[in-house]
């Protein structure tokens, strides 16, 4: 089995609704996505994927859409004040907690075409989440 890892950083804001914590406030992060492609044959170029297909394919989706965006649960009432200021928002279905941005980038890649078996997002240094294949 070969596989291979593509490194992304980007940074974002968010905040989650329902929580006791300090993360109910919106705040950021410098994070880093780790995407993790796997192969048990090698293709005629004797590689897994090209590290630039990841990059074209998952980097700039995440420039486009995540990357110093405020990411925010489609009720959170931030989204229509940011919006109408013209503030770059991402909406998603639930709370943007790490775990779901990991689950996010996954399923995206993989709609994309590339034959993703992990993604790990780190929040911070020492904290982070993985989605992978079942």
């Amino acid at each position: 089995m070969y596989s291979v890892t593509k490194r992304i950083d980007f940074c974002y804001g968010h905040r989650l609704l329902d929580y006791s914590g300090v993360c109910k406030h919106p705040h950021g992060h410098n994070a880093v996505a780790e995407i993790e492609v796997r192969t048990d044959a090698l293709d005629t170029r004797n590689m897994v994927v090209d590290f630039s297909d990841i990059k074209r394919v998952v980097k700039s989706w995440i420039d486009r859409e995540l990357d110093h965006k405020m990411i925010l649960r489609h009720d959170d009432p931030l989204v229509q004040p940011l919006q109408s200021l013209g503030e770059p928002v991402y909406v998603v279905d639930s709370n943007p907690t790490v775990e779901r941005i990991a689950r996010l980038i996954f399923d995206i890649s993989r709609q994309q075409g590339l034959p993703v078996v992990r993604v790990t997002v780190w929040e911070t240094p020492t904290s982070w989440a993985t989605y992978s294949a079942a």
